[in-house]
């Protein structure tokens, strides 16, 4: 064998030495002690502990985690050696003379030790995983920050409609109330013999009229004064509309006739119902519509059915798909979840479970 020629402990160190992180290997022996039988040179970089000090008090490792992640760690160690799967863990540690918490990965691959009944050692790397921990994080504070943006601009939307509902019902309507009652007046006025005033006088009050019902109808788009009434009325008011207005059958039940939720809460469940119907209306092609609204615990359920050609699950990620996005979203302010599911027979089940926020001894 040529001496210049590297052996395979040779190849296997320098492999170690150029790894990202520590190379190691840990032996949990059968009267519950630990060791660390090999540990690259990656160990005082990522630990700062040298692999010597590491290996002559293996205890330490365990010190260097979090309290609150130590359980983890010491549980998933009993399962990998129990079930001898692959042990991946991944935890915070604190290093003292650095003053430095960060995250660390490990994944190891276990094997019995035969010269040593009861024993386990695995073979694995731990990693520094503190760059893309704090990522994450930022990403989900990013999201959250996110949505209570989009739920306060919802609920800004919301007091913003029903105040121009206020106004355009109050101001407007009262104006031309009092329109039509002078012109009322006006007509019991109007010379005998000029027929054509009195022609001109009832085009201009079935025009008072004709923008009175727009009033009306404008108001209850911008926000149905049913919900005065509570979330169930609102509801059972919307089927009518709905099947009125689109010819489908539309049924609507409710086990609890009492339940009671925050106006803005309801007002939110209101519009994902609405965004619902619409999307009935446009895309299902269904001559039948099932909708149900029941307590669970302290859950409030809604549920709509509808017997139409369903939807294709790449329809749910079309970009342009903002309707079930804003359902989402909106059930997510709640505190909720949408689920999408195939009625029996075909057609498509949406269903929005929230929190019941007051809920009912019964």
């Amino acid at each position: 064998m040529n001496p210049c020629q590297p052996t395979l402990a040779d190849a296997l160190q320098s492999f170690a030495a150029n790894t990202p992180g520590l190379v190691y290997q840990f032996a949990l022996h059968a009267d519950g002690c630990v060791s660390f039988p090999y540990l690259s040179d990656g160990c005082a970089a990522l630990l700062g502990v040298h692999a010597g000090e590491l290996q002559e008090m293996p205890e330490r490792f365990v010190q260097l985690i979090l309290p609150q992640d130590r359980k983890g760690y010491l549980d998933s160690m009993r399962a990998s050696a129990g079930a001898q799967s692959v042990w991946n863990w991944e935890g915070r540690i604190f290093i003292d003379s650095w003053n430095d918490e960060k995250w660390i990965n490990l994944r190891a691959t276990p094997h019995v030790l035969a010269e040593e009944p009861g024993s386990v050692q695995w073979d694995g790397i731990m990693s520094n995983i503190t760059a893309s921990k704090l990522e994450q994080e930022e990403t989900a504070h990013s999201r959250a920050r996110l949505a209570e943006l989009t739920a306060h601009i919802e609920q800004v939307k919301e007091e913003e409609r029903t105040r121009i509902a206020r106004e355009i019902h109050d101001d407007l309507g009262g104006n031309l109330t009092a329109i039509k009652m002078a012109l009322a007046m006006l007509v019991n006025r109007l010379p005998a013999d000029q027929p054509e005033l009195a022609d001109k006088a009832a085009y201009v009050d079935s025009l008072v009229d004709r923008t009175i019902d727009a009033i009306h109808r404008i108001s209850l788009d911008l926000r149905p004064s049913m919900l005065d009434f509570g979330i169930v009325a609102a509801l059972e008011w919307q089927v009518g509309e709905f099947e009125k207005q689109m010819g489908i059958r539309c049924s609507f039940s409710c086990d609890d006739k009492d339940i009671e939720l925050p106006s803005d809460h309801a007002a939110a469940l209101f519009r994902i119902f609405q965004e619902a119907l619409t999307n009935i209306a446009k895309h299902a092609r269904a001559s039948a519509v099932t909708v149900s609204l029941q307590r669970r615990r302290l859950e409030v359920v809604l549920a709509i059915a509808d017997n139409g050609v369903g939807i294709a699950p790449a329809d749910r990620l079309k970009p342009q798909s903002f309707g079930l996005r804003g359902m989402n979203e909106r059930a997510k302010a709640l505190g909720g979840t949408m689920a999408l599911s195939r009625a029996r027979g075909g057609g498509t089940i949406v269903t929005i479970k929230t929190k019941d926020r007051q809920p009912h001894a019964k």
